[in-house]
């Protein structure tokens, strides 16, 4: 019997204190810059490697079904990880302290933007952080590489949704494409016996179709009612990265509404890009910039509200479609996409931070300390932080 069948199935190392969860993931809302390659690497260098709260494979599972809903992944993994270590506490709190410091410092930004139609640069901080944020994420794709890649097929799954997703194919496709792939192969004989409706566990509904339709309808007088059920509409149906978010903010707030411009969106973005934290706290900038304290309260809570409710609702399926032998499949094949377009970012995300030789070194020395000496990310990244202001300072332009 494999270590995933009947009782032996992956679980937490055991509960901990609420606390224990609060101070981690409070961190984590402060350092994850990146996006949510380096945000999940994070996560898995803390939680996997340090603490030990959870294994390789329930990780990745977790992984595996955040890619199955909508929403912001990486702060779904943090509302998972929450649940399993701290029970219902837990999930309200590790979600909502991971979000709270990028929501903090976007509403910060967002009144400097206001008052004096600009926002503060953070290139010279970047410029350290980033090529560290390569050597974490490379870290985590070493760290997941055995749990993801379980033979032939899913080594060609992975490799093959690296390269794909580099081509341009569509995200979802490929993850989707991969499960189904993989849970086809595996299971070949009992879906040509029983059929493929038989072996799936029953889905989660994606709700909030009936809203869609009616906020299509739209409203020209600007409403915080209107503000939050955009938002909420938008956490609720979003699949992929921060540019199909773009297209969505785009259609609702520039096209239809009218609400704002083109140039105030595209600043609202960079704002969510290079702030740490989930990239969604764009939607704190907005709902400022229109309504204020209170808008960017209602936007915050309604673009991130839906996770929560995904959350809670699809976390306890996850031992049961670990369990099924056909489900097994698929979330075999979701896991081994999604590292390969872990991957895929990786090398995208590699190509800007990687730009000059001081880049490189900075890479090079974050790897060996993470991989061959285990320090912990934070003095990482502070570190790499502070030689790109130091650096900046002492060669300006």
């Amino acid at each position: 019997m494999s270590e995933v069948e009947g009782d032996k199935i992956e679980r937490p190392s055991g509960r901990g204190p609420l606390r224990e969860v609060a101070g981690l993931f409070l961190k984590l809302g402060f350092i994850a810059f990146g996006g949510p390659a380096a945000h999940i690497a994070l996560m898995h260098e803390e939680i996997v490697r340090r603490r030990r709260w959870v294994t390789d494979q329930h990780f990745l599972d977790l992984l595996g079904a955040t890619n199955l809903i909508p929403g912001p992944n990486s702060t779904e993994m943090a509302i998972h990880l929450g649940f399993v270590r701290a029970g219902w506490r837990g999930l309200i709190a590790a979600g909502t302290l991971f979000i709270l410091p990028a929501m903090l410092i976007v509403l910060a930004l967002a009144w400097v933007y206001a008052e004096f139609g600009s926002t503060p640069q953070a290139t010279w901080l970047l410029y350290g952080i980033k090529p560290v944020i390569i050597a974490i994420v490379t870290q985590a794709l070493l760290g997941l590489r055995k749990a993801a890649v379980k033979g032939p097929l899913t080594g060609v799954v992975g490799a093959a949704a690296l390269g794909l997703y580099l081509l341009g194919v569509n995200e979802l496709a490929l993850l989707f494409g991969g499960a189904l792939l993989v849970m086809a192969a595996q299971n070949g004989r009992r879906l040509w016996a029983k059929g493929v409706a038989a072996s799936l566990v029953p889905g989660l509904p994606l709700p909030l179709s009936g809203l869609v339709g009616a906020l299509s309808a739209g409203a020209a007088p600007f409403s915080l009612t209107t503000l939050f059920l955009i938002f909420l509409k938008i956490g609720a149906v979003l699949y992929g990265s921060g540019y199909v978010l773009l297209a969505f903010l785009r259609g609702d707030f520039v096209e239809r509404l009218g609400w704002l411009t083109d140039q105030q969106l595209l600043d609202a973005i960079a704002i969510g890009q290079f702030t740490p934290g989930p990239v969604f706290t764009t939607a704190t900038f907005i709902g400022y910039l229109l309504g204020g304290f209170p808008g960017a309260v209602l936007a915050t809570i309604g673009i991130f509200l839906p996770s929560f409710i995904f959350v809670a609702a699809c976390n306890p399926c996850i031992p049961m479609i670990r369990r099924s032998p056909w489900a097994s499949g698929l979330l075999d094949g979701v896991n081994v996409a999604a590292l390969g377009l872990m991957a895929a970012v990786a090398i995208e995300l590699g190509r800007a931070a990687i730009v000059d030789g001081l880049t490189i070194g900075i890479g090079l020395v974050a790897g060996i300390l993470l991989i061959r000496f285990k320090v912990n990310s934070v003095w990482l990244l502070a570190g790499g932080s502070a030689v790109g202001v130091v650096w900046r300072v002492l060669l300006p332009g």
